[in-house]
Protein backbone atom coordinates (compact mmCIF):
# COMPACT_ATOMS: atom_id res chain seq x y z
CA UNK A 1 0.00 0.00 0.00
CA UNK A 2 1.05 3.62 -0.55
CA UNK A 3 0.97 5.95 2.44
CA UNK A 4 -0.11 9.45 1.37
CA UNK A 5 0.37 12.59 3.42
CA UNK A 6 -2.95 13.87 4.72
CA UNK A 7 -3.69 16.72 7.05
CA UNK A 8 -3.98 15.64 10.65
CA UNK A 9 -7.42 15.68 12.15
CA UNK A 10 -8.56 15.33 15.71
CA UNK A 11 -12.01 14.16 14.67
CA UNK A 12 -12.59 10.47 15.39
CA UNK A 13 -15.18 8.17 13.98
CA UNK A 14 -18.56 8.58 15.63
CA UNK A 15 -20.00 5.19 16.54
CA UNK A 16 -22.68 4.84 13.90
CA UNK A 17 -24.17 1.43 13.18
CA UNK A 18 -24.23 0.57 9.45
CA UNK A 19 -25.63 -2.93 9.82
CA UNK A 20 -22.35 -4.71 9.11
CA UNK A 21 -21.66 -7.95 10.92
CA UNK A 22 -18.90 -7.99 13.52
CA UNK A 23 -15.64 -9.60 12.41
CA UNK A 24 -15.47 -13.36 12.89
CA UNK A 25 -13.60 -14.80 15.84
CA UNK A 26 -9.81 -15.02 15.77
CA UNK A 27 -7.47 -16.65 18.28
CA UNK A 28 -3.71 -17.03 18.40
CA UNK A 29 -1.54 -14.84 16.14
CA UNK A 30 -4.16 -12.29 15.06
CA UNK A 31 -2.14 -9.04 14.80
CA UNK A 32 -1.44 -8.76 11.06
CA UNK A 33 -1.43 -6.38 8.08
CA UNK A 34 -2.50 -7.17 4.47
CA UNK A 35 -3.61 -10.80 4.86
CA UNK A 36 -3.57 -13.42 2.11
CA UNK A 37 -5.41 -16.68 2.73
CA UNK A 38 -5.43 -20.20 1.26
CA UNK A 39 -6.18 -23.84 2.17
CA UNK A 40 -3.52 -26.51 1.71
CA UNK A 41 -4.94 -29.25 -0.48
CA UNK A 42 -3.07 -32.11 1.17
CA UNK A 43 -4.53 -31.69 4.66
CA UNK A 44 -7.06 -28.83 4.62
CA UNK A 45 -4.88 -26.63 6.86
CA UNK A 46 -5.42 -22.88 6.62
CA UNK A 47 -2.42 -20.72 5.74
CA UNK A 48 -2.36 -16.93 6.13
CA UNK A 49 0.34 -14.61 4.78
CA UNK A 50 0.88 -10.97 5.77
CA UNK A 51 3.13 -7.91 5.51
CA UNK A 52 6.18 -7.85 7.80
CA UNK A 53 9.07 -10.17 8.64
CA UNK A 54 9.79 -10.54 4.90
CA UNK A 55 6.30 -11.96 4.45
CA UNK A 56 5.13 -13.56 7.65
CA UNK A 57 2.93 -16.60 7.56
CA UNK A 58 0.90 -18.67 9.96
CA UNK A 59 -1.32 -21.74 9.94
CA UNK A 60 -4.50 -22.83 11.70
CA UNK A 61 -6.99 -25.70 11.70
CA UNK A 62 -9.85 -23.29 10.97
CA UNK A 63 -10.50 -19.72 9.92
CA UNK A 64 -11.02 -18.80 13.58
CA UNK A 65 -7.64 -20.24 14.59
CA UNK A 66 -5.80 -20.75 16.73
CA UNK A 67 -3.28 -19.18 14.34
CA UNK A 68 0.31 -20.31 14.91
CA UNK A 69 3.16 -18.25 13.45
CA UNK A 70 5.44 -20.27 11.16
CA UNK A 71 8.09 -17.71 10.21
CA UNK A 72 9.16 -15.91 7.04
CA UNK A 73 8.61 -16.83 3.38
CA UNK A 74 11.85 -15.11 2.31
CA UNK A 75 14.05 -14.68 5.41
CA UNK A 76 16.90 -13.30 3.25
CA UNK A 77 14.66 -10.86 1.38
CA UNK A 78 14.00 -10.68 -2.35
CA UNK A 79 16.46 -11.00 -5.21
CA UNK A 80 14.87 -7.94 -6.84
CA UNK A 81 17.42 -5.13 -6.93
CA UNK A 82 15.26 -2.27 -5.66
CA UNK A 83 15.00 -0.36 -2.38
CA UNK A 84 12.64 -2.26 -0.08
CA UNK A 85 13.82 -5.73 -1.12
CA UNK A 86 14.40 -6.65 2.51
CA UNK A 87 11.00 -5.34 3.59
CA UNK A 88 8.29 -6.83 1.30
CA UNK A 89 4.60 -6.00 1.39
CA UNK A 90 1.08 -7.11 0.60
CA UNK A 91 1.27 -10.85 -0.13
CA UNK A 92 -1.20 -12.67 -2.35
CA UNK A 93 -1.23 -16.48 -2.36
CA UNK A 94 -2.60 -18.71 -5.13
CA UNK A 95 -2.45 -22.38 -6.12
CA UNK A 96 -1.59 -23.08 -9.78
CA UNK A 97 -1.04 -26.62 -11.10
CA UNK A 98 -0.21 -28.02 -7.67
CA UNK A 99 2.26 -25.28 -6.71
CA UNK A 100 1.63 -22.48 -4.19
CA UNK A 101 2.72 -19.01 -5.32
CA UNK A 102 3.11 -16.03 -3.00
CA UNK A 103 3.27 -12.65 -4.73
CA UNK A 104 4.88 -9.77 -2.87
CA UNK A 105 5.63 -6.07 -3.39
CA UNK A 106 9.08 -4.50 -3.37
CA UNK A 107 8.96 -0.73 -2.90
CA UNK A 108 9.12 2.05 -0.33
CA UNK A 109 6.20 4.23 0.78
CA UNK A 110 5.19 6.77 -1.83
CA UNK A 111 7.69 5.55 -4.46
CA UNK A 112 6.97 4.31 -7.98
CA UNK A 113 10.27 2.43 -7.98
CA UNK A 114 8.39 -0.80 -7.42
CA UNK A 115 8.08 -4.41 -8.54
CA UNK A 116 5.85 -7.40 -7.96
CA UNK A 117 7.87 -10.49 -7.11
CA UNK A 118 6.94 -14.12 -6.54
CA UNK A 119 8.09 -17.11 -4.51
CA UNK A 120 6.82 -20.70 -4.79
CA UNK A 121 6.55 -23.89 -2.76
CA UNK A 122 4.89 -27.25 -3.32
CA UNK A 123 4.01 -27.64 0.38
CA UNK A 124 4.21 -24.21 2.09
CA UNK A 125 6.36 -25.83 4.76
CA UNK A 126 9.15 -23.71 6.30
CA UNK A 127 12.34 -23.38 4.24
CA UNK A 128 10.71 -24.72 1.06
CA UNK A 129 10.17 -21.38 -0.70
CA UNK A 130 12.02 -20.54 -3.91
CA UNK A 131 12.28 -16.87 -4.85
CA UNK A 132 11.73 -16.24 -8.57
CA UNK A 133 12.34 -12.50 -8.30
CA UNK A 134 10.33 -10.10 -10.45
CA UNK A 135 7.29 -11.17 -12.46
CA UNK A 136 8.23 -8.47 -14.96
CA UNK A 137 5.58 -6.13 -13.57
CA UNK A 138 7.69 -3.16 -12.51
CA UNK A 139 7.31 0.60 -12.42
CA UNK A 140 9.24 3.83 -12.09
CA UNK A 141 8.36 7.50 -12.56
CA UNK A 142 7.88 6.98 -16.29
CA UNK A 143 4.88 4.72 -15.65
CA UNK A 144 1.30 5.81 -14.99
CA UNK A 145 0.89 3.07 -12.35
CA UNK A 146 2.65 1.77 -9.24
CA UNK A 147 3.59 -1.93 -9.46
CA UNK A 148 2.56 -3.14 -6.00
CA UNK A 149 -0.36 -5.03 -4.42
CA UNK A 150 -0.47 -7.87 -6.96
CA UNK A 151 -3.32 -10.39 -7.16
CA UNK A 152 -3.25 -13.39 -9.52
CA UNK A 153 -6.51 -14.72 -10.96
CA UNK A 154 -7.06 -17.79 -13.14
CA UNK A 155 -9.88 -17.36 -15.65
CA UNK A 156 -10.38 -20.85 -16.99
CA UNK A 157 -6.63 -21.36 -17.01
CA UNK A 158 -5.78 -17.93 -18.42
CA UNK A 159 -3.77 -16.04 -15.80
CA UNK A 160 -4.33 -12.36 -15.04
CA UNK A 161 -2.46 -10.12 -12.60
CA UNK A 162 -4.33 -7.16 -11.12
CA UNK A 163 -2.26 -4.59 -9.27
CA UNK A 164 -1.71 -0.92 -8.46
CA UNK A 165 -1.82 1.74 -5.77
CA UNK A 166 -2.64 5.46 -6.01
CA UNK A 167 -1.03 7.12 -9.09
CA UNK A 168 -3.04 5.57 -11.98
CA UNK A 169 -4.85 3.26 -9.55
CA UNK A 170 -5.60 -0.32 -10.65
CA UNK A 171 -4.22 -2.12 -13.68
CA UNK A 172 -4.32 -5.64 -15.04
CA UNK A 173 -1.92 -7.66 -17.20
CA UNK A 174 -2.09 -11.13 -18.77
CA UNK A 175 0.54 -13.59 -17.55
CA UNK A 176 2.53 -16.14 -19.59
CA UNK A 177 2.96 -18.22 -16.44
CA UNK A 178 2.60 -17.73 -12.68
CA UNK A 179 6.07 -16.17 -12.67
CA UNK A 180 6.15 -14.07 -15.85
CA UNK A 181 4.02 -11.28 -17.34
CA UNK A 182 2.90 -11.73 -20.95
CA UNK A 183 1.89 -8.32 -22.22
CA UNK A 184 1.31 -4.67 -21.41
CA UNK A 185 -1.18 -3.76 -18.69
CA UNK A 186 -4.45 -1.84 -18.99
CA UNK A 187 -6.45 0.25 -16.55
CA UNK A 188 -9.38 -1.38 -14.73
CA UNK A 189 -10.16 1.18 -11.99
CA UNK A 190 -9.43 4.86 -11.41
CA UNK A 191 -10.75 7.46 -8.98
CA UNK A 192 -10.14 10.92 -10.47
CA UNK A 193 -10.81 12.69 -7.16
CA UNK A 194 -8.28 13.90 -4.61
CA UNK A 195 -5.19 11.77 -4.12
CA UNK A 196 -6.64 8.87 -6.16
CA UNK A 197 -6.73 6.76 -3.01
CA UNK A 198 -7.37 3.33 -4.54
CA UNK A 199 -5.23 0.17 -4.18
CA UNK A 200 -5.19 -3.55 -3.27
CA UNK A 201 -7.12 -5.10 -6.16
CA UNK A 202 -8.60 -8.55 -5.64
CA UNK A 203 -10.61 -10.38 -8.32
CA UNK A 204 -13.20 -13.02 -7.38
CA UNK A 205 -15.81 -14.86 -9.45
CA UNK A 206 -19.29 -15.63 -8.14
CA UNK A 207 -21.87 -16.99 -10.54
CA UNK A 208 -21.85 -15.09 -13.83
CA UNK A 209 -19.95 -12.09 -12.49
CA UNK A 210 -16.36 -11.19 -11.75
CA UNK A 211 -16.06 -8.89 -8.73
CA UNK A 212 -13.19 -6.44 -8.42
CA UNK A 213 -12.66 -5.72 -4.73
CA UNK A 214 -10.33 -2.89 -3.72
CA UNK A 215 -9.35 -0.67 -0.79
CA UNK A 216 -9.99 3.08 -0.89
CA UNK A 217 -8.74 5.80 1.46
CA UNK A 218 -5.85 6.17 3.87
CA UNK A 219 -4.49 2.84 5.06
CA UNK A 220 -2.03 3.55 7.81
CA UNK A 221 -0.55 5.74 10.51
CA UNK A 222 -3.83 6.46 12.28
CA UNK A 223 -2.10 6.82 15.62
CA UNK A 224 -0.01 9.74 14.34
CA UNK A 225 -2.26 11.37 11.72
CA UNK A 226 -5.98 10.67 11.75
CA UNK A 227 -7.70 11.21 8.40
CA UNK A 228 -10.87 13.25 8.19
CA UNK A 229 -13.98 11.19 8.91
CA UNK A 230 -14.75 8.94 5.95
CA UNK A 231 -11.27 9.24 4.40
CA UNK A 232 -9.91 6.18 6.20
CA UNK A 233 -9.60 2.76 4.55
CA UNK A 234 -12.76 1.04 3.35
CA UNK A 235 -13.51 -1.85 1.00
CA UNK A 236 -15.37 -1.31 -2.28
CA UNK A 237 -16.33 -3.45 -5.26
CA UNK A 238 -17.30 -3.25 -8.92
CA UNK A 239 -18.34 -6.15 -11.14
CA UNK A 240 -18.24 -7.27 -14.77
CA UNK A 241 -19.33 -10.22 -16.90
CA UNK A 242 -15.67 -10.49 -17.98
CA UNK A 243 -12.54 -10.95 -15.87
CA UNK A 244 -10.86 -8.18 -17.87
CA UNK A 245 -13.64 -5.59 -17.37
CA UNK A 246 -15.42 -3.31 -17.91
CA UNK A 247 -16.21 -3.11 -14.18
CA UNK A 248 -19.12 -1.03 -12.89
CA UNK A 249 -20.63 -0.41 -9.46
CA UNK A 250 -24.21 -1.02 -8.29
CA UNK A 251 -25.25 2.37 -9.70
CA UNK A 252 -23.76 1.59 -13.09
CA UNK A 253 -20.79 3.95 -12.65
CA UNK A 254 -17.65 2.66 -14.32
CA UNK A 255 -14.83 1.70 -11.97
CA UNK A 256 -12.52 3.63 -14.29
CA UNK A 257 -14.58 6.76 -13.62
CA UNK A 258 -14.63 6.71 -9.83
CA UNK A 259 -17.20 3.95 -9.37
CA UNK A 260 -17.19 1.59 -6.42
CA UNK A 261 -19.92 0.22 -4.15
CA UNK A 262 -18.97 0.10 -0.48
CA UNK A 263 -18.74 -3.45 0.88
CA UNK A 264 -17.32 -2.70 4.34
CA UNK A 265 -16.36 0.53 6.12
CA UNK A 266 -15.69 1.72 9.65
CA UNK A 267 -18.47 0.76 12.06
CA UNK A 268 -18.85 0.24 15.79
CA UNK A 269 -15.32 -0.55 17.10
CA UNK A 270 -14.04 -1.54 13.62
CA UNK A 271 -11.97 1.21 11.97
CA UNK A 272 -10.27 1.37 8.58
CA UNK A 273 -10.94 -2.15 7.21
CA UNK A 274 -8.96 -2.95 4.06
CA UNK A 275 -6.07 -4.86 2.50
CA UNK A 276 -8.70 -7.44 1.66
CA UNK A 277 -9.15 -10.66 -0.22
CA UNK A 278 -11.96 -13.14 -0.79
CA UNK A 279 -11.71 -16.82 0.07
CA UNK A 280 -14.08 -19.73 -0.56
CA UNK A 281 -14.30 -21.55 2.75
CA UNK A 282 -15.36 -25.22 2.44
CA UNK A 283 -17.95 -24.76 5.20
CA UNK A 284 -18.85 -21.06 5.21
CA UNK A 285 -18.70 -20.32 1.49
CA UNK A 286 -17.38 -16.93 0.28
CA UNK A 287 -15.55 -15.01 3.00
CA UNK A 288 -14.21 -11.47 2.91
CA UNK A 289 -10.97 -11.19 4.91
CA UNK A 290 -9.06 -8.02 5.76
CA UNK A 291 -7.20 -6.11 8.46
CA UNK A 292 -8.65 -3.43 10.72
CA UNK A 293 -7.98 -1.61 13.96
CA UNK A 294 -10.16 -2.13 17.00
CA UNK A 295 -10.86 1.33 18.44
CA UNK A 296 -11.12 -0.24 21.91
CA UNK A 297 -7.47 -1.32 21.61
CA UNK A 298 -5.60 1.30 19.56
CA UNK A 299 -4.93 2.81 16.15
CA UNK A 300 -1.29 1.76 15.61
CA UNK A 301 -0.28 -0.19 12.50
CA UNK A 302 1.16 -2.87 14.77
CA UNK A 303 -2.24 -3.21 16.45
CA UNK A 304 -4.11 -4.14 13.29
CA UNK A 305 -6.13 -7.34 13.51
CA UNK A 306 -7.21 -10.12 11.16
CA UNK A 307 -10.90 -9.75 10.36
CA UNK A 308 -13.32 -11.78 8.29
CA UNK A 309 -17.02 -11.88 7.43
CA UNK A 310 -19.15 -14.29 5.41
CA UNK A 311 -20.34 -12.71 2.14
CA UNK A 312 -23.95 -12.86 0.93
CA UNK A 313 -24.09 -12.53 -2.89
CA UNK A 314 -27.84 -13.18 -3.18
CA UNK A 315 -28.57 -9.60 -4.27
CA UNK A 316 -25.91 -9.78 -6.96
CA UNK A 317 -23.62 -7.62 -4.82
CA UNK A 318 -21.39 -8.63 -1.90
CA UNK A 319 -23.01 -7.93 1.49
CA UNK A 320 -21.33 -8.70 4.83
Amino acid sequence: MYLPTLAASTSLLVGVAYGYGAPGACSGACNIHDPGLILRESDGAYFRFSTGNRISYASAPSLEGPWTAIGSVLPDGSSIDLPGNTDLWAPDVQLVDGVYYVYYSVSTFGSQSSAIGVASSETMDPDTWTDHGSTGIQSDESKVYNAIDGNLFSDGGSLLMSFGSFFGNLYQAPMDSPTSVAAESYNIAYDPAGEHAVEAAFLYQNGDFYYLFFSAGKCCGYDSSMPAAGEEYKIKACRSSSATGEFVDADGVACTEGGGTIVLESHDNVYGPGGQGVFTDPTLGPVLYYHYVDTNIGYGDGQKLFGWNVIDFSSGWPVV
